[in-house]
């Protein structure tokens, strides 16, 4: 199967990683109006593109699923459903069968665990699911706790401290994983 053949339903005991609803608003709201949550990541995220929350729940898919950019989906606590952040596919390069992944949390959530198991997750679900065999991720130097999650995950990171773009005025400084 490839990247963009369905968007994933993936679950584990304790959390759920499935497409973002419109029910999903308010909590995806609380995550993209958090400065500390987007104080690492790229500023030309697609639910931080547009200001209507609402809009963002009814293109998501649109825009990023069906031109094959990313696939961007909600992490939930299985047992209350509550919205906890967002996992996303992107970077896809089907020629090498290679992609990245990436994920935000909710602050509230931060510490318990969510991010590495969700990343074990993903990383599970593409190498068994799709025909997926390279896995990258890139932080910025500064961020010790996704650093943290993708070494859990047996990320190794391949580059230390070279220059992306992600958007902001100078050239961000980030670290590139590889699984």
């Amino acid at each position: 199967m490839k990247i963009f053949d369905e968007i994933p339903y993936i679950e584990s005991e304790r959390i759920v990683v499935k497409k973002i609803e419109k029910s999903d608003a308010q909590g995806l709201s609380a995550l993209i109006n958090n400065d500390n949550v987007y104080k690492y990541l790229p500023t030309f995220l697609f639910e931080k593109k547009y200001s209507d929350i609402d809009y963002v729940t009814d293109k998501i898919y649109d825009e990023c699923f069906k031109n094959k950019e990313s696939v961007i989906m909600g992490i939930y606590l299985r047992k209350s459903g509550d919205f906890c952040g967002i996992a996303e596919f992107y970077g896809f390069n089907d020629s090498m069968h290679k992609i990245s992944v990436g994920y935000r949390l909710r602050e509230e959530y931060w510490g318990q665990g969510i991010a590495s198991e969700t990343v074990s997750l993903m990383v599970n679900y593409l190498y068994s699911k799709t025909d997926t065999e390279i896995i990258t991720a890139s932080t910025m130097i500064e961020n010790k706790a996704s650093a943290n999650v993708l070494a859990k995950n047996n990320f190794i990171m391949t580059a230390h401290a070279v220059p992306e773009d992600w958007g902001y005025e100078n050239p961000t400084i980030a670290d590139k994983w590889f699984r």
